[in-house]
């Protein structure tokens, strides 16, 4: 990963529309090489940053610099900078593979003497050779992502953003498409992705946990996982779960508790010494444990109980 000036910097950027805040003053930063995300639940202000830093929306304060652009200022020389792929994949169905390509360029203004070699490569990327005349709505999801990931990238812009990009596509085609950001990434460009996804998180080199239009936490995905989190976690198999749930939400020493699957994830102080009082706690309650015993956060249990710490701060906060 090069460390050198960043690619992206954003500096206590704000946005309403009306009386609603969808960002509200973030900062961060994203440098050459990295693969950086930006993880939250929808409707978190993550759509409406990406658009903001493609120069798609004016910020309504604050400033956001991409390739040393201002984007509020210098809008369409931002956009001539970058590549940007939505989770609708941004293609014309009703264009053949091909079209789409030469359209993209086009729009990229890609020079002809390059042309033909870019084509060759999103092709060959997308694994579409011998298909150039299909009409791209007839193509599978894991196909489409990877011929619209082509085309945002056919000027080779140092910057990529990624909106949400593997929504609907099946694991295979996810894992695939992760693999070519990789690539993307070792190669120098700057990867800016959003997603809810928690398993995706993990193939980020850095994190930004955004929700309610705030940052509640960054760092890479094991900071977050070793460092963000208050407590340390235990894993409960017992039923029946809902009434369990219910009596763990206000039982002593536990921080939080959420269903995970068929099990209960609970945050607690000391995992270890809690074991022994919390099974005892339920049993005279009467549901029946199967097992108890400490687990390692996964970046989802760090979301989990970032956003219900911050829950439960601004209810306090109403209630004064």
């Amino acid at each position: 990963m090069n460390n050198g000036t960043p690619s992206v910097v954003v500096k206590d950027l704000v946005k309403r529309f009306g009386n609603f805040t969808a960002v509200d003053h973030i900062s961060l930063e994203a440098r050459p090489g990295e693969i950086f995300g930006f993880l939250g639940p929808n409707g978190a202000g993550k759509s409406t940053t990406i658009r903001i830093l493609c120069g798609l929306l004016r910020p309504t304060s604050g400033q956001a610099l991409v390739t040393g652009l201002d984007v509020a200022r210098e809008s369409e020389a931002v956009r001539q900078n970058i590549g940007y792929m939505s989770q609708k994949f941004s293609l014309y169905n009703d264009l053949e593979v091909l079209e789409n390509i030469r359209f993209f360029a086009g729009m990229y203004s890609v020079s002809a003497s390059v042309l033909p070699e870019r084509i060759a490569w999103v092709l060959e990327m997308a694994g579409l050779k011998g298909r150039e005349a299909a009409l791209t709505g007839t193509l599978a999801a894991g196909w489409k992502q990877r011929l619209a990931l082509g085309c945002a990238v056919l000027h080779r812009p140092p910057i990529l953003f990624l909106d949400e990009p593997t929504s609907g596509v099946d694991p295979i085609s996810r894992r695939q498409f992760w693999e070519l950001i990789h690539q993307m990434a070792t190669d120098g460009i700057t990867v800016f992705v959003t997603t809810h996804y928690m398993d995706e998180a993990e193939y980020c080199d850095r994190l930004v946990l955004i929700y309610q239009g705030q940052i509640v936490a960054s760092g890479s995905p094991m900071e977050l996982k070793q460092k963000a989190m208050k407590g340390e976690l235990l894993l409960v198999e017992c039923e029946p779960l809902g009434k369990a749930l219910d009596l763990l939400q206000t039982a002593p020493d536990v921080l939080d508790a959420a269903i995970f699957g068929n099990a209960i994830h609970l945050v607690v102080l000391h995992a270890t010494a809690s074991i022994a009082g919390l099974r005892g706690y339920l049993s005279e309650r009467g549901i029946t444990v199967f097992r108890i015993e400490p687990i390692r956060p996964t970046l989802e249990d760090v979301f989990v109980s970032l956003t219900s710490l911050r829950g439960e701060t601004e209810k306090g906060k109403s209630t004064q």
